[in-house]
C-alpha cells in the first residue's frame, strides 16, 4: 500500500514543529531555512499552510535532472536524490513547478521531501494532525465527501 502526506490547512495553527522535525531529522539542527517542509503564512487572512513535495507521478524534477541523480523509492514512491550523484546544478529546482525542491548552500546539492524512508518526521510532530500520512488512495476521499455533501444540499434546496 502506497502512503502519502495529507496536509489539511484548516488545522495548521502555524506553530512550524513541522519544520522543525523535518530540519531535525534530515540536518541534525532546529533550523526552519534547512526544512524540507515550510508554512505559508497568509497574514492579511491569519491561514497558514503547510506545503511540501507532493511526489509527483510525473516527476518533472526526476526528468530534469542530467545525471540521474533523483530516483523513485521502491519502498515510499517518493522520488529521492542520490546525494553522491548530484552535480548542484539546479535543473531540478526550475523543473519543479511547485517549487519544493531547494538548493543547500553548505552541501552544494538539493533537497527535497523523501517522505523520511516512510516515517515522516512532519506528520509525527505536528499537534494538530494538520499533516498526517495516510494510505495514499484516501487522500481526496474528505474533499470528495465535502462536495458531494454540498451538491447533495444544493439538490435538497432546489426541490
Amino acid at each position: 500500500m502506497q502512503k502519502s502526506l495529507h496536509i489539511d490547512p484548516g488545522k495548521c495553527t502555524g506553530c512550524v514543529q513541522c519544520e522543525l522535525a523535518c530540519s531535525f531529522e534530515n540536518e541534525g539542527v532546529f533550523n526552519t531555512a534547512k526544512s524540507r517542509i515550510k508554512v505559508f503564512t497568509f497574514h492579511q487572512e491569519g491561514r497558514f499552510v503547510p506545503y511540501t513535495c507532493t511526489q509527483c507521478d510525473e516527476a518533472w524534477c526526476m526528468q530534469a535532472c542530467p545525471v540521474d541523480a533523483i530516483v523513485i523509492n521502491a519502498k515510499t514512491g517518493s522520488k529521492d536524490i542520490i546525494e553522491d550523484r548530484c552535480v548542484g546544478c539546479k535543473v531540478c529546482t526550475i523543473a519543479c513547478p511547485f517549487g519544493t525542491v531547494n538548493y543547500n548552500q553548505d552541501t552544494g546539492k538539493v533537497i527535497k521531501c523523501d517522505l523520511c524512508g516512510g516515517d515522516p518526521a512532519c506528520a509525527s510532530a505536528c499537534p494538530t494532525a494538520a499533516i498526517t500520512y495516510i494510505d495514499a488512495d484516501t487522500t481526496g476521499l474528505d474533499r470528495m465527501r465535502a462536495w458531494a455533501a454540498k451538491t447533495d444540499n444544493t439538490a435538497q434546496a432546489s426541490a
